[in-house]
């Protein structure tokens, strides 16, 4: 009952994904923070520090956490009042042999900011890959219905048709952007390494007697037993929390681009044209039975503003960052990056889900453009009349006034668009009589929208997918299935 009498963050309890709620765990975070002490005693004394093989191996053997270890570690900090110190003591107790050397020459910025970075990176490979898979269930959408003519709109008013897969390229072409962007920032993260309390190495210069050749060595040891390319070139106490902007940025206006596709969807639900999945067991009202809301579209727009005004806070914590550095960043670091990703997560985890059940109600569709589609045809029939050597003038004022006439039918009298109907019983049209059938046929007002899909979806988003880590991701990548 003890689970249930504190708040859990409904992020992880309810929404996120297994491998990006063990990344921001605990256990995941003190094993990294582990690794790093292990990665610095290796280069330190590969550099010549006297460190024992015995400190190592006792190092090696104990990197994951048990929960007597977490009990102790909450005592010592609950003492100390330094979460960092707290882990230093905990792990020297189950490695007694590296007890003296662990965190040698290190400051806490060490192990919380690399692991941070640690975090950010595989993060942010997650986030791609489930963004790839979820940019090929929508090209699979585009593709099916890239010449299913729909009445599309402007201001929200009905305007000229599209079809339902060109629609869907525009929702691709941001995602196509966003994947450019993470990967951009991904692929920029670099390691703080190992830098001092004020970056200035001070410390490290000591350990090895003034050696600078040694230190700069000892920087790109542990930056490159830590999986990076490179570290940062000069840090303060911490990387620069700009780092945390570049971050955030594109996860905003990833949610921005998932609020849009949402959104559309919500509309179209409401036009009964396209749903997202609906089980068979499903309630979508508690009170109102017949109900079928668009809950996870809905979802994804809740999260997604959410996921957008994070970013304010990386912004106003990297403004406020005092000279070498200022701990008013921590506590909210500590809320803001994890919810970021837990939050791009489950918004990219709810759109595969939609995605991959999507509905389209091609009756429903046909119906609406035909509505439409009479008063869009006037310029058409007007074009025929005269080709049939009428006069455009008079064919116009014509159209005019069966045009008002039928929609006064439509607005004043709720009836059916009759139109078409006016025009067939106007003697001044029967020279294209013949023709009105063709005139009024839903695939001639779509113009190139089945090629544009086409060509997208071979001559962008394929390259956009052939990258091995993406290519992998989507083969692999099977259907998501939500808990609630």
């Amino acid at each position: 009952m003890e689970a249930y009498e504190t708040y859990q963050t409904p992020l992880s309890s309810r929404y996120a994904s297994k491998e990006m709620a063990h990344l921001f765990s605990p256990a995941h975070r003190f094993k990294t923070w582990r690794e790093l002490w292990l990665n610095l005693a290796i280069a330190e004394k590969q550099l010549g520090l006297p460190i024992p093989d015995e400190a190592i191996e006792q190092m090696k053997s104990n990197l994951d956490l048990t929960p007597e270890q977490f009990d102790i570690a909450a005592k010592e900090e609950k003492k100390r009042r330094h979460d960092v110190m707290a882990h230093v003591h905990t792990f020297g107790q189950i490695a007694p042999a590296a007890a003296g050397i662990i965190h040698l020459g290190a400051t806490s910025c060490y192990v919380t900011d690399n692991a941070d970075l640690i975090f950010i990176r595989t993060g942010l490979t997650f986030l791609l890959k489930s963004l790839a898979v979820l940019i090929s269930r929508l090209s699979a959408f585009a593709a099916q219905y890239r010449a299913l003519p729909t009445l599309g709109f402007t201001h929200f008013q009905p305007a000229q048709l599209t079809t339902v897969g060109k629609r869907a390229t525009l929702w691709i072409q941001e995602l196509l952007w966003d994947l450019r962007n993470i990967k951009r920032a991904r692929d920029d993260i670099g390691f703080r390494g190992v830098k001092g309390t004020t970056g200035t190495q001070a410390s490290f210069l000591t350990l090895f007697d003034g050696d600078h050749d040694k230190v700069e060595e000892l920087d790109q040891l542990v930056t490159k037993l830590s999986g990076f390319q490179y570290a940062y070139p000069v840090t303060s106490q911490t990387y620069s929390r700009k780092i945390d902007i570049d971050v955030l940025a594109p996860l905003a206006s990833l949610g921005a681009t998932a609020h849009k596709i949402a959104t559309d969807l919500r509309l179209l639900a409401n036009l009964k044209e396209v749903e997202e999945p609906f089980e068979s067991t499903q309630i979508g009202s508690s009170a109102m039975a017949y109900k079928r809301n668009p809950m996870r579209s809905e979802r994804v727009c809740s999260l997604s503003r959410h996921l957008m005004v994070l970013h304010q806070n990386a912004l106003m914590t990297s403004s406020v960052q005092w000279f070498e550095r200022t701990l008013d960043d921590s506590a909210n670091r500590r809320i803001t990056l994890p919810e970021a990703f837990l939050t791009a997560d489950i918004v990219l985890s709810t759109l595969r889900n939609v995605s991959e059940g999507l509905v389209v109600y091609p009756n429903v569709i046909a119906r609406r453009i035909s509505q439409e589609l009479p008063f869009m045809a006037t310029e058409n029939i007007i074009m025929s009349i005269v080709k049939k050597g009428g006069d455009r003038q008079e064919a116009h004022e014509k159209i005019r006034v069966l045009s008002h006439e039928a929609a006064h039918q439509v607005k004043n009298l709720g009836l059916e668009n009759d139109l078409i109907e006016r025009v067939r019983n106007d003697p001044y049209f029967s020279p294209i009589y013949g023709e009105l059938e063709e005139l009024l046929n839903p695939q001639t007002f779509i113009g190139r929208a089945p090629e544009q899909v086409d060509n997208f979806l071979k001559e962008w988003v394929e390259p956009s997918l052939a990258e091995e880590e993406l290519k992998g991701a989507v083969s692999t990548g099977g259907k998501v299935e939500l808990n609630v």
